[in-house]
């Protein structure tokens, strides 16, 4: 787990609630998808939250796409502590979606690595597109798609999308559309898609065009965003923060129950 160890960054893992948890800070795991995209190493990049470790122990299809990920970063400071609670040293640090999208962003404009930002709502990729070519100077952005309400229905659309894509072929795609339908259509569509990883980033498209603004660095550290989240949108969120998520508690509580009976795995 330490970077010290000799374990080479993009191995260090860490087993939480069924999944393998890449253990890599913010800026090795940028390193890690760019370095994938220029070999063209296709897969998934997801970042599960409470809300998505919830929803994992009901949805298998879900659980299946998580578990194949290229990479499994830890978005939400309670799955940050409860891997502190159940292992030596735990994940080293969050790595959310909104995070994750200028940070690769930053090292692929180094490296030359081309994007393609595919979600979110009309005019907003393009908007996020825009601010991270400003931000990034030399930063390859090769298109913007905002898919119509529906498409992961519509065989027709799909088979646009995928030939959008395929014939720009970027280096990685960025899909943004919120779980779970980002991460199933992209797993439906890996083999079909000519691209490296796919990065399944939800609402990182609104943050970096600026149309939702995040909390404050404070109130993320101390585990609260869901809280901002909540204030900001409550008519669409307080179903899901106050109700579904609250299930998280007994999750945590049995992860804690097997570290403590040495049922947990390390690696």
């Amino acid at each position: 787990m330490n970077p010290s160890d000799g374990t080479p960054a993009v191995a260090r893992q860490l087993v939480l609630l069924g999944l393998k948890f890449n253990a890599l800070t913010l800026e090795e795991a940028a390193d890690a998808i760019v370095t994938a995209a220029k070999k063209r190493q296709k897969g998934l990049v997801v970042t599960p939250n409470v809300d998505h470790l919830v929803m994992l122990q009901t949805d298998a299809d879900m659980r299946s796409i998580y578990q194949k990920a290229a990479f499994v970063f830890a978005d939400g400071m309670p799955v940050i502590w409860l891997s502190r609670l159940t292992s030596r040293s735990g994940l080293p640090m969050r790595v959310t979606g909104a995070d994750l999208l200028p940070a690769v962003c930053a090292v692929a404009a180094k490296a030359g690595v081309s994007l393609f930002f595919m979600g979110g709502q009309p005019g907003v990729a393009d908007r996020a597109a825009q601010n991270l070519r400003a931000e990034f100077p030399g930063l390859r952005i090769t298109g913007t798609y905002c898919p119509p309400m529906g498409f992961e229905k519509d065989p027709a659309e799909t088979l646009r999308m995928v030939a959008l894509v395929n014939r720009l072929q970027p280096g990685i795609l960025c899909f943004g559309v919120g779980a779970p339908k980002q991460e199933k259509w992209a797993a439906a569509q890996l083999d079909q898609l000519a691209v490296g990883p796919i990065l399944c980033i939800g609402a990182a498209f609104d943050f970096a065009a600026g149309t939702i603004k995040r909390a404050p660095k404070l109130v993320q550290r101390f585990g609260l965003e869901w809280l901002w989240r909540l204030s900001n949108e409550p008519g669409r969120l307080w179903r899901r923060y106050l109700l579904r998520d609250s299930k998280f508690l007994l999750l945590a509580g049995r992860e804690i129950l097997r570290a403590r009976t040495g049922k947990s795995r390390h690696t």
